[in-house]
Protein backbone atom coordinates (compact mmCIF):
# COMPACT_ATOMS: atom_id res chain seq x y z
CA UNK A 1 0.00 0.00 0.00
CA UNK A 2 0.94 3.63 -1.04
CA UNK A 3 1.33 5.69 1.76
CA UNK A 4 1.06 9.39 0.58
CA UNK A 5 -2.07 10.82 1.65
CA UNK A 6 -2.67 12.24 4.87
CA UNK A 7 -5.72 12.24 6.70
CA UNK A 8 -7.04 13.00 10.57
CA UNK A 9 -3.09 13.23 11.36
CA UNK A 10 -1.87 10.03 10.12
CA UNK A 11 -0.42 8.43 6.70
CA UNK A 12 -2.40 6.51 4.46
CA UNK A 13 -2.98 5.07 1.70
CA UNK A 14 -4.59 3.37 -1.24
CA UNK A 15 -4.84 0.11 -3.38
CA UNK A 16 -4.09 2.11 -6.44
CA UNK A 17 -1.68 4.97 -7.24
CA UNK A 18 0.48 7.22 -9.91
CA UNK A 19 3.60 6.99 -11.06
CA UNK A 20 5.12 10.46 -10.77
CA UNK A 21 7.47 11.13 -13.67
CA UNK A 22 10.37 13.72 -13.96
CA UNK A 23 9.62 15.93 -17.06
CA UNK A 24 13.32 16.48 -17.99
CA UNK A 25 13.81 12.76 -17.97
CA UNK A 26 11.35 10.39 -18.22
CA UNK A 27 13.60 7.45 -16.58
CA UNK A 28 13.61 8.99 -13.30
CA UNK A 29 10.59 8.35 -11.33
CA UNK A 30 9.72 10.09 -8.11
CA UNK A 31 7.83 7.88 -6.47
CA UNK A 32 4.40 6.22 -6.67
CA UNK A 33 1.54 8.13 -4.93
CA UNK A 34 -1.81 7.03 -3.69
CA UNK A 35 -5.29 7.81 -5.62
CA UNK A 36 -7.84 8.81 -2.64
CA UNK A 37 -10.97 7.45 -2.92
CA UNK A 38 -14.43 9.12 -2.20
CA UNK A 39 -14.66 7.53 1.57
CA UNK A 40 -11.30 9.03 2.11
CA UNK A 41 -12.44 12.14 0.97
CA UNK A 42 -14.92 12.02 3.14
CA UNK A 43 -13.01 10.99 6.13
CA UNK A 44 -10.44 13.94 5.49
CA UNK A 45 -13.80 16.08 5.61
CA UNK A 46 -15.14 15.09 8.53
CA UNK A 47 -11.36 15.05 10.62
CA UNK A 48 -11.28 18.76 9.72
CA UNK A 49 -14.39 19.08 10.98
CA UNK A 50 -13.83 17.84 14.58
CA UNK A 51 -10.40 19.50 14.25
CA UNK A 52 -11.28 22.96 13.07
CA UNK A 53 -13.26 24.77 16.18
CA UNK A 54 -10.32 23.69 18.74
CA UNK A 55 -7.81 25.53 16.29
CA UNK A 56 -10.40 28.24 16.08
CA UNK A 57 -10.22 28.79 20.13
CA UNK A 58 -6.45 28.76 19.95
CA UNK A 59 -4.64 31.26 21.17
CA UNK A 60 -3.37 34.14 18.51
CA UNK A 61 0.29 33.72 19.40
CA UNK A 62 0.20 30.12 19.30
CA UNK A 63 -1.62 30.05 16.14
CA UNK A 64 0.88 32.86 15.04
CA UNK A 65 3.98 30.64 15.85
CA UNK A 66 2.81 27.32 13.89
CA UNK A 67 2.59 29.55 10.73
CA UNK A 68 6.27 31.50 11.54
CA UNK A 69 7.46 27.85 12.11
CA UNK A 70 6.43 26.76 8.87
CA UNK A 71 7.29 29.52 6.75
CA UNK A 72 10.79 29.54 8.66
CA UNK A 73 11.00 25.52 7.74
CA UNK A 74 10.03 26.29 4.28
CA UNK A 75 12.72 28.95 3.92
CA UNK A 76 15.49 27.22 5.48
CA UNK A 77 15.20 24.37 2.94
CA UNK A 78 14.15 26.11 0.05
CA UNK A 79 17.36 24.32 -1.81
CA UNK A 80 16.21 21.02 -0.75
CA UNK A 81 13.04 21.27 -2.18
CA UNK A 82 12.98 23.62 -4.90
CA UNK A 83 15.14 20.63 -6.25
CA UNK A 84 11.96 18.81 -5.90
CA UNK A 85 9.98 21.03 -7.66
CA UNK A 86 12.15 21.70 -10.80
CA UNK A 87 12.47 17.57 -10.55
CA UNK A 88 8.95 17.20 -10.74
CA UNK A 89 7.69 20.48 -12.40
CA UNK A 90 10.43 20.84 -14.76
CA UNK A 91 11.19 24.49 -14.10
CA UNK A 92 14.71 25.53 -13.68
CA UNK A 93 16.50 25.48 -10.54
CA UNK A 94 16.51 28.88 -9.43
CA UNK A 95 12.60 29.60 -10.20
CA UNK A 96 12.37 26.15 -8.12
CA UNK A 97 14.56 27.82 -5.08
CA UNK A 98 12.56 30.54 -5.57
CA UNK A 99 9.16 29.27 -5.09
CA UNK A 100 9.75 27.86 -2.30
CA UNK A 101 11.39 30.28 -0.59
CA UNK A 102 8.06 32.85 -1.36
CA UNK A 103 6.30 29.67 -0.28
CA UNK A 104 7.40 30.14 3.31
CA UNK A 105 7.24 33.77 3.24
CA UNK A 106 3.58 33.62 2.42
CA UNK A 107 3.25 31.83 5.83
CA UNK A 108 5.31 34.12 7.88
CA UNK A 109 2.95 36.82 6.18
CA UNK A 110 0.10 35.77 7.24
CA UNK A 111 1.60 34.72 11.02
CA UNK A 112 1.79 38.60 11.54
CA UNK A 113 -1.87 39.02 10.21
CA UNK A 114 -3.31 36.41 12.51
CA UNK A 115 -2.27 39.17 15.36
CA UNK A 116 -3.69 42.09 13.30
CA UNK A 117 -7.27 41.85 14.31
CA UNK A 118 -9.61 44.12 13.13
CA UNK A 119 -13.20 44.62 13.84
CA UNK A 120 -15.86 47.15 14.42
CA UNK A 121 -17.25 48.36 17.72
CA UNK A 122 -20.52 50.82 16.89
CA UNK A 123 -23.21 52.64 18.60
CA UNK A 124 -27.13 51.86 17.11
CA UNK A 125 -29.71 54.03 16.51
CA UNK A 126 -31.11 52.89 18.96
CA UNK A 127 -30.08 54.55 22.50
CA UNK A 128 -28.51 52.07 24.61
CA UNK A 129 -27.63 49.60 22.02
CA UNK A 130 -23.96 48.70 21.40
CA UNK A 131 -22.89 46.76 17.97
CA UNK A 132 -19.87 43.92 17.24
CA UNK A 133 -18.84 43.56 13.93
CA UNK A 134 -16.13 40.88 14.06
CA UNK A 135 -14.39 38.21 11.55
CA UNK A 136 -15.11 34.54 12.33
CA UNK A 137 -13.60 31.24 10.79
CA UNK A 138 -15.60 30.10 7.46
CA UNK A 139 -15.20 26.69 8.62
CA UNK A 140 -13.32 24.08 6.67
CA UNK A 141 -11.85 25.13 3.41
CA UNK A 142 -11.38 22.74 0.44
CA UNK A 143 -8.27 23.62 -1.53
CA UNK A 144 -7.78 22.23 -5.28
CA UNK A 145 -4.34 24.08 -6.17
CA UNK A 146 -2.29 23.31 -10.22
CA UNK A 147 1.08 21.60 -11.10
CA UNK A 148 2.42 25.30 -12.34
CA UNK A 149 3.29 26.35 -8.81
CA UNK A 150 2.91 22.91 -6.49
CA UNK A 151 4.15 24.59 -3.30
CA UNK A 152 3.59 28.61 -3.34
CA UNK A 153 -0.27 28.19 -5.13
CA UNK A 154 -0.70 25.40 -2.18
CA UNK A 155 0.31 27.65 0.05
CA UNK A 156 -0.50 31.21 -0.93
CA UNK A 157 -4.51 28.83 -0.02
CA UNK A 158 -3.43 27.05 2.97
CA UNK A 159 -1.48 29.98 4.63
CA UNK A 160 -4.30 32.28 5.03
CA UNK A 161 -6.77 29.18 5.39
CA UNK A 162 -5.06 28.29 8.64
CA UNK A 163 -4.52 32.04 9.80
CA UNK A 164 -8.19 32.86 10.01
CA UNK A 165 -8.75 29.48 11.87
CA UNK A 166 -9.99 27.52 8.98
CA UNK A 167 -9.44 23.71 8.54
CA UNK A 168 -7.78 22.34 5.08
CA UNK A 169 -8.36 19.80 2.81
CA UNK A 170 -5.91 19.68 0.40
CA UNK A 171 -6.06 17.86 -3.22
CA UNK A 172 -3.16 18.44 -5.05
CA UNK A 173 -2.61 18.51 -9.35
CA UNK A 174 -2.06 14.95 -9.72
CA UNK A 175 1.13 16.01 -11.43
CA UNK A 176 2.78 16.87 -8.52
CA UNK A 177 1.93 14.99 -5.76
CA UNK A 178 5.70 14.50 -4.48
CA UNK A 179 5.54 18.69 -3.75
CA UNK A 180 2.09 18.07 -1.96
CA UNK A 181 3.52 15.48 -0.06
CA UNK A 182 6.74 17.44 0.87
CA UNK A 183 4.32 20.31 2.11
CA UNK A 184 2.41 18.19 3.88
CA UNK A 185 5.33 17.07 5.89
CA UNK A 186 6.38 20.12 6.98
CA UNK A 187 3.06 21.12 8.44
CA UNK A 188 2.24 17.74 9.95
CA UNK A 189 4.81 17.99 12.11
CA UNK A 190 3.50 21.14 13.95
CA UNK A 191 1.24 21.08 16.90
CA UNK A 192 -1.68 21.38 15.45
CA UNK A 193 -5.26 19.46 16.21
CA UNK A 194 -4.88 15.88 14.19
CA UNK A 195 -7.49 16.81 11.06
CA UNK A 196 -6.46 20.37 11.03
CA UNK A 197 -4.78 19.74 7.72
CA UNK A 198 -5.19 16.57 5.83
CA UNK A 199 -3.89 15.70 2.12
CA UNK A 200 -6.04 13.55 -0.23
CA UNK A 201 -4.50 12.83 -3.57
CA UNK A 202 -6.31 11.91 -6.33
CA UNK A 203 -7.75 12.40 -9.88
CA UNK A 204 -10.18 15.64 -10.51
CA UNK A 205 -12.66 13.26 -11.83
CA UNK A 206 -12.43 10.90 -8.07
CA UNK A 207 -11.28 13.11 -5.31
CA UNK A 208 -11.38 16.70 -5.88
CA UNK A 209 -15.22 16.03 -7.72
CA UNK A 210 -15.40 14.24 -4.19
CA UNK A 211 -14.32 16.95 -2.44
CA UNK A 212 -15.57 20.22 -3.95
CA UNK A 213 -19.22 18.16 -3.73
CA UNK A 214 -18.98 17.62 -0.48
CA UNK A 215 -22.01 19.11 1.90
CA UNK A 216 -19.25 19.48 4.70
CA UNK A 217 -17.38 22.04 2.92
CA UNK A 218 -17.93 25.53 3.82
CA UNK A 219 -15.24 27.08 1.11
CA UNK A 220 -13.75 25.85 -2.05
CA UNK A 221 -10.50 27.46 -3.11
CA UNK A 222 -9.57 26.25 -6.80
CA UNK A 223 -7.26 27.33 -9.16
CA UNK A 224 -6.77 25.76 -12.63
CA UNK A 225 -8.64 26.12 -16.12
CA UNK A 226 -11.87 27.58 -16.55
CA UNK A 227 -13.51 24.32 -17.94
CA UNK A 228 -12.86 22.92 -14.68
CA UNK A 229 -13.61 25.80 -12.72
CA UNK A 230 -17.00 25.99 -14.47
CA UNK A 231 -17.79 22.50 -13.12
CA UNK A 232 -16.14 23.01 -9.43
CA UNK A 233 -18.25 26.37 -8.87
CA UNK A 234 -21.62 24.40 -9.97
CA UNK A 235 -20.68 21.62 -8.05
CA UNK A 236 -19.92 23.69 -5.04
CA UNK A 237 -23.41 25.82 -5.74
CA UNK A 238 -25.41 22.88 -5.19
CA UNK A 239 -24.36 23.03 -1.34
CA UNK A 240 -24.36 26.97 -1.43
CA UNK A 241 -20.95 26.92 -0.44
CA UNK A 242 -18.86 29.47 -1.30
CA UNK A 243 -16.42 29.90 -4.17
CA UNK A 244 -13.09 31.32 -5.10
CA UNK A 245 -11.82 30.88 -8.85
CA UNK A 246 -8.33 31.49 -10.32
CA UNK A 247 -8.76 30.29 -14.05
CA UNK A 248 -7.39 31.16 -17.54
CA UNK A 249 -5.62 33.92 -19.05
CA UNK A 250 -4.53 35.73 -22.07
CA UNK A 251 -2.00 38.62 -21.01
CA UNK A 252 -1.31 40.92 -22.94
CA UNK A 253 2.29 43.34 -22.93
CA UNK A 254 1.78 46.39 -24.68
CA UNK A 255 4.72 47.74 -25.85
CA UNK A 256 4.79 51.50 -27.62
CA UNK A 257 6.40 54.14 -29.70
CA UNK A 258 8.44 56.13 -26.83
CA UNK A 259 9.57 52.69 -24.95
CA UNK A 260 13.19 51.75 -24.13
CA UNK A 261 13.09 48.84 -26.96
CA UNK A 262 15.70 46.94 -25.15
CA UNK A 263 14.29 47.02 -21.72
CA UNK A 264 10.90 45.69 -23.64
CA UNK A 265 12.26 42.86 -25.22
CA UNK A 266 14.01 41.50 -21.86
CA UNK A 267 10.22 41.97 -20.17
CA UNK A 268 8.90 40.44 -22.73
CA UNK A 269 11.12 37.31 -22.94
CA UNK A 270 10.72 37.05 -19.56
CA UNK A 271 7.69 37.24 -19.40
CA UNK A 272 6.39 35.47 -21.83
CA UNK A 273 8.77 32.31 -21.61
CA UNK A 274 9.31 31.72 -17.89
CA UNK A 275 8.44 28.60 -16.35
CA UNK A 276 8.27 27.42 -20.09
CA UNK A 277 5.30 29.55 -20.32
CA UNK A 278 3.29 27.56 -17.83
CA UNK A 279 2.18 30.67 -15.58
CA UNK A 280 -1.14 31.94 -15.45
CA UNK A 281 0.41 35.81 -15.64
CA UNK A 282 2.49 34.93 -18.40
CA UNK A 283 2.72 37.50 -21.65
CA UNK A 284 1.15 35.24 -24.08
CA UNK A 285 0.47 38.27 -26.37
CA UNK A 286 2.58 41.52 -27.39
CA UNK A 287 1.04 44.30 -28.78
CA UNK A 288 3.30 46.44 -30.52
CA UNK A 289 2.96 49.70 -31.49
CA UNK A 290 3.96 50.28 -35.99
CA UNK A 291 6.76 52.59 -35.67
CA UNK A 292 9.13 50.35 -33.40
CA UNK A 293 7.49 46.77 -34.44
CA UNK A 294 10.09 45.64 -37.05
CA UNK A 295 12.97 46.48 -35.03
CA UNK A 296 11.45 45.02 -31.46
CA UNK A 297 10.47 41.50 -33.64
CA UNK A 298 14.09 41.22 -34.66
CA UNK A 299 15.18 41.84 -31.42
CA UNK A 300 13.28 39.56 -29.58
CA UNK A 301 14.10 36.93 -31.87
CA UNK A 302 17.34 37.29 -31.30
CA UNK A 303 16.70 37.37 -27.76
CA UNK A 304 14.31 34.15 -28.05
CA UNK A 305 17.05 32.34 -29.85
CA UNK A 306 19.36 32.59 -27.22
CA UNK A 307 17.62 30.82 -24.56
CA UNK A 308 19.16 27.68 -23.45
CA UNK A 309 16.41 24.68 -23.07
CA UNK A 310 17.82 22.24 -20.92
CA UNK A 311 17.31 19.85 -17.98
CA UNK A 312 15.59 21.62 -15.14
CA UNK A 313 18.22 20.74 -12.75
CA UNK A 314 21.43 21.66 -15.04
CA UNK A 315 23.52 24.61 -14.38
CA UNK A 316 22.73 27.56 -17.30
CA UNK A 317 18.82 26.26 -18.19
CA UNK A 318 16.85 29.07 -19.20
CA UNK A 319 13.58 26.86 -19.77
CA UNK A 320 13.04 23.72 -18.86
CA UNK A 321 10.50 21.03 -20.36
CA UNK A 322 7.23 21.18 -20.21
CA UNK A 323 5.37 19.45 -17.30
CA UNK A 324 3.91 16.41 -19.80
CA UNK A 325 3.86 14.63 -22.89
CA UNK A 326 0.11 15.51 -22.39
CA UNK A 327 0.99 18.88 -22.30
CA UNK A 328 4.12 19.05 -24.96
CA UNK A 329 1.26 17.42 -27.55
CA UNK A 330 -1.17 20.59 -26.92
CA UNK A 331 1.65 22.88 -27.13
CA UNK A 332 2.45 21.58 -30.93
CA UNK A 333 -1.05 21.21 -31.94
CA UNK A 334 -1.00 24.80 -30.84
CA UNK A 335 1.69 25.75 -33.05
CA UNK A 336 0.52 23.78 -35.78
CA UNK A 337 -2.83 25.99 -35.14
CA UNK A 338 -1.27 29.18 -35.58
CA UNK A 339 0.52 28.26 -38.68
CA UNK A 340 -3.35 27.42 -40.33
CA UNK A 341 -4.69 30.45 -39.42
CA UNK A 342 -1.88 32.74 -41.08
CA UNK A 343 0.35 33.40 -38.19
CA UNK A 344 4.00 33.66 -39.12
CA UNK A 345 5.87 31.16 -36.75
CA UNK A 346 9.64 32.89 -36.71
CA UNK A 347 11.58 31.12 -34.10
CA UNK A 348 11.22 28.09 -32.42
CA UNK A 349 7.84 26.15 -31.59
CA UNK A 350 9.17 22.64 -31.73
CA UNK A 351 10.14 19.49 -29.87
CA UNK A 352 13.97 19.81 -29.22
CA UNK A 353 16.26 17.39 -27.47
CA UNK A 354 18.37 17.17 -24.77
CA UNK A 355 20.71 15.14 -22.92
CA UNK A 356 18.02 13.55 -22.12
CA UNK A 357 14.77 12.09 -22.64
CA UNK A 358 12.11 14.88 -21.46
CA UNK A 359 9.53 17.05 -22.59
CA UNK A 360 11.54 19.95 -23.84
CA UNK A 361 9.99 22.49 -26.23
CA UNK A 362 11.94 25.75 -27.71
CA UNK A 363 9.93 28.77 -27.25
CA UNK A 364 8.39 30.00 -30.29
CA UNK A 365 7.24 33.89 -31.44
CA UNK A 366 4.42 34.33 -34.08
CA UNK A 367 3.67 37.86 -35.59
CA UNK A 368 1.96 39.01 -38.32
CA UNK A 369 -1.31 37.52 -36.34
CA UNK A 370 -4.97 38.85 -36.15
CA UNK A 371 -6.96 39.43 -32.36
CA UNK A 372 -9.78 36.68 -33.90
CA UNK A 373 -7.14 33.72 -34.16
CA UNK A 374 -7.66 31.14 -31.85
CA UNK A 375 -3.74 31.56 -30.74
CA UNK A 376 -4.48 35.61 -29.83
CA UNK A 377 -7.71 34.20 -27.87
CA UNK A 378 -7.12 30.76 -26.25
CA UNK A 379 -5.17 30.04 -23.17
CA UNK A 380 -2.00 27.81 -24.95
CA UNK A 381 0.05 27.95 -21.56
CA UNK A 382 2.75 26.84 -23.13
CA UNK A 383 6.48 28.43 -24.11
CA UNK A 384 4.63 30.43 -27.45
CA UNK A 385 3.88 34.29 -27.21
CA UNK A 386 1.93 36.22 -30.38
CA UNK A 387 2.99 39.68 -31.84
CA UNK A 388 -0.15 42.11 -32.53
CA UNK A 389 0.57 45.20 -34.60
CA UNK A 390 -1.17 48.34 -33.81
CA UNK A 391 -1.25 51.52 -34.66
CA UNK A 392 -1.73 53.99 -31.62
CA UNK A 393 -2.37 54.04 -27.88
CA UNK A 394 -5.85 54.00 -28.39
CA UNK A 395 -5.60 50.36 -30.67
CA UNK A 396 -3.08 49.01 -28.43
CA UNK A 397 -5.96 49.58 -24.97
CA UNK A 398 -8.88 47.64 -27.15
CA UNK A 399 -6.38 44.91 -28.47
CA UNK A 400 -4.97 44.31 -25.01
CA UNK A 401 -9.14 43.85 -23.67
CA UNK A 402 -9.79 41.75 -26.36
CA UNK A 403 -10.32 38.73 -24.69
CA UNK A 404 -12.95 37.00 -22.78
CA UNK A 405 -10.00 37.09 -19.96
CA UNK A 406 -8.59 40.25 -17.75
CA UNK A 407 -5.56 38.66 -15.50
CA UNK A 408 -2.71 40.47 -15.80
CA UNK A 409 -1.83 43.27 -18.33
CA UNK A 410 1.57 45.29 -18.75
CA UNK A 411 2.55 48.51 -21.21
CA UNK A 412 6.01 49.29 -21.84
CA UNK A 413 6.36 53.22 -22.35
CA UNK A 414 8.27 56.36 -20.89
CA UNK A 415 4.89 58.46 -20.54
CA UNK A 416 3.37 58.62 -17.09
CA UNK A 417 0.63 60.11 -19.02
CA UNK A 418 0.56 57.05 -21.13
CA UNK A 419 0.88 54.57 -18.33
CA UNK A 420 -1.72 56.25 -15.99
CA UNK A 421 -4.38 56.03 -18.80
CA UNK A 422 -3.51 52.57 -19.28
CA UNK A 423 -3.61 51.63 -15.56
CA UNK A 424 -7.44 53.44 -15.98
CA UNK A 425 -8.72 51.61 -18.94
CA UNK A 426 -6.96 48.34 -18.55
CA UNK A 427 -9.76 45.58 -17.90
CA UNK A 428 -7.08 43.28 -15.86
CA UNK A 429 -7.10 42.77 -12.57
CA UNK A 430 -3.55 43.52 -12.25
CA UNK A 431 -1.76 45.57 -14.13
CA UNK A 432 2.05 46.48 -14.60
CA UNK A 433 4.15 49.48 -16.04
CA UNK A 434 7.76 48.64 -17.05
CA UNK A 435 7.05 45.39 -15.76
CA UNK A 436 6.68 41.51 -16.71
CA UNK A 437 2.82 40.98 -16.48
CA UNK A 438 4.78 37.38 -14.24
CA UNK A 439 5.48 38.55 -11.08
CA UNK A 440 3.54 39.83 -8.38
CA UNK A 441 4.02 40.18 -4.76
CA UNK A 442 2.55 38.25 -1.67
CA UNK A 443 1.14 41.09 0.52
CA UNK A 444 -1.44 42.90 -1.97
CA UNK A 445 -4.51 41.36 -3.77
CA UNK A 446 -4.54 38.98 -6.64
CA UNK A 447 -6.57 38.01 -9.24
CA UNK A 448 -8.43 39.38 -12.35
CA UNK A 449 -11.71 40.05 -13.95
CA UNK A 450 -14.16 37.79 -16.94
CA UNK A 451 -13.29 34.07 -16.86
CA UNK A 452 -9.87 34.72 -15.25
CA UNK A 453 -11.16 35.11 -11.58
CA UNK A 454 -14.94 34.38 -9.69
CA UNK A 455 -15.12 35.38 -5.88
CA UNK A 456 -13.13 37.02 -3.71
CA UNK A 457 -9.48 37.77 -4.32
CA UNK A 458 -6.57 35.56 -2.79
CA UNK A 459 -3.47 37.25 -1.47
CA UNK A 460 -2.61 40.02 1.23
CA UNK A 461 -4.75 41.05 4.07
CA UNK A 462 -7.89 41.00 1.34
CA UNK A 463 -7.77 37.27 1.32
CA UNK A 464 -9.80 37.63 4.97
CA UNK A 465 -12.89 38.00 2.34
CA UNK A 466 -12.57 34.56 1.45
CA UNK A 467 -11.65 32.44 4.53
CA UNK A 468 -13.92 34.61 6.95
CA UNK A 469 -17.45 35.14 7.33
CA UNK A 470 -18.76 38.39 9.20
CA UNK A 471 -20.65 38.59 12.60
CA UNK A 472 -22.61 41.16 13.72
CA UNK A 473 -24.01 41.62 17.70
CA UNK A 474 -26.32 44.21 19.16
CA UNK A 475 -25.92 44.55 22.56
CA UNK A 476 -28.42 45.91 25.35
CA UNK A 477 -27.02 46.06 29.37
CA UNK A 478 -30.36 44.43 29.93
CA UNK A 479 -30.53 45.52 33.61
CA UNK A 480 -27.28 45.29 36.51
CA UNK A 481 -24.44 42.83 36.34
Amino acid sequence: MILTNYIAGEWCGSATGVPSVNPSDVRDIIGDYAQADAAQVADAVSAARLAQPAWSATGLEKRAAVLDSIGRELMARSKELGELVSREEGKPLPEGVGEVYRAGQFFTYYAGEILRQEGDFLQSVRPGVEIDVRREPVGVVAIVSPWNFPIATASWKIAPALAFGNAVVFKPANLTPACAVALTGVIAKQDIPKGLFNLVVGSGATAGEALVSHPGVNAVSFTGSVPVGRGVGAAAAANFTRVQLEMGSKNALVVMDDADIDLAVSTAVNGAFGGSGQKCTASSRLVVHETIHDDFVDRLVRATRALRVGHALDEGTNIGPVVSEGQLRGNLDYVALGKTEGAELLTGGERVEARTEGYYMSPGVFANTRVDMRINQEEMFAPITCVLKVSDFDEAVAVANGTPFGLTAGIMTKSLARARAFQSRSKSGCVMVNLPTAGTDYHVPFGGTGQSSYGPREQGRYAIDFYTVIKTSYVSPGGPL
